[in-house]
């Protein structure tokens, strides 16, 4: 390949960030509930992860699962969260707000951008439920985010795998476009070959078994919680991901 392929990896703990960083990832963008699609980490995680970690951590800033309209409450928590990533010495943040005609919140966007300042900001897939993908690009790249998470308004990256091409090219180098969802190993090479993508998101998580002994078979902690085994990332799933990524003609 004429480029090094980077990644970039979700990572809903320290323990997954730093599977992450041993698998040879460029950053991670650093989550809880990703059953929710990712929400903000605890203090403790992020000052961890930072203690931790040489590569790159933007934490998400996304106080709850579901839309990306948020009330004033939710905001100023937002705000908080933004100046204690900057406060642990993280890289960036990555965030996404909308308003409820499906554009950019512009207005709150910027003041988040200018808070987390010196640390870069990065748009999530709340950029997938805009009502207008190209104006909506423009809008994020007028504002000063770095990248931009999406996996072409699908469900999965291989299924916009076009529009994320198409985004890219109106890009031009002015913001990273990555896709993410649903990238695995035997997908990565052809969406490389579709939309000329020099960074990826993956989560590269496996599932493991807890060690306890004794289980309670009679109830369970949430709605679809099993509280006998938990998904890390795997260090040799990033690696792996990598060196296919790399490795394509």
């Amino acid at each position: 390949m004429a480029f090094k392929v980077n990644m970039e990896v979700c990572a809903n703990s320290v323990t997954s960030a730093l599977a992450a960083q041993r698998g040879g990832a460029k950053r991670v963008e650093l989550c809880a509930s990703l059953t929710e699609g990712g929400t903000t980490p605890s203090y403790g995680e992020i000052a961890m992860a930072r203690k931790l970690l040489d590569i790159e951590i933007f934490p998400i800033i996304r106080p709850r699962g579901g839309d990306f309209l948020y009330s004033d409450l939710e905001f100023e928590i937002m705000k908080e969260e933004v100046k204690i990533c900057r406060e642990l010495g993280c890289d960036g943040i990555v965030t996404g707000i909308l308003l409820p005609d499906g554009t950019i919140d512009e207005a709150r966007c910027a003041e988040l951008i200018a808070l987390a300042q010196p640390m870069q900001a990065a748009f999530h897939r709340a950029f997938d439920m805009v009502a207008d993908t190209e104006g909506s690009l423009e809008v994020l790249i007028s504002l000063g985010f770095v990248r931009v998470l999406s996996s072409g308004a699908k469900d999965s990256a291989i299924e916009g795998a076009e529009m994320l091409a198409n985004l890219i090219k109106q890009a031009a180098g002015r913001i990273c476009i990555m896709p993410g969802a649903g990238v695995n190993t035997e997908n990565i090479a052809e969406l490389i070959r579709i939309t000329g993508a020099a960074e990826f998101h993956a989560s590269a998580r496996k599932k493991c078994s807890s060690k306890m002994l004794f289980r309670n078979p009679d109830l369970n902690m949430g709605d679809e919680a099993d509280e006998y085994s938990s998904c890390f990332t795997d260090a040799g799933l990033v690696k792996n991901l990598l060196e296919r990524a790399n490795n394509t003609d």
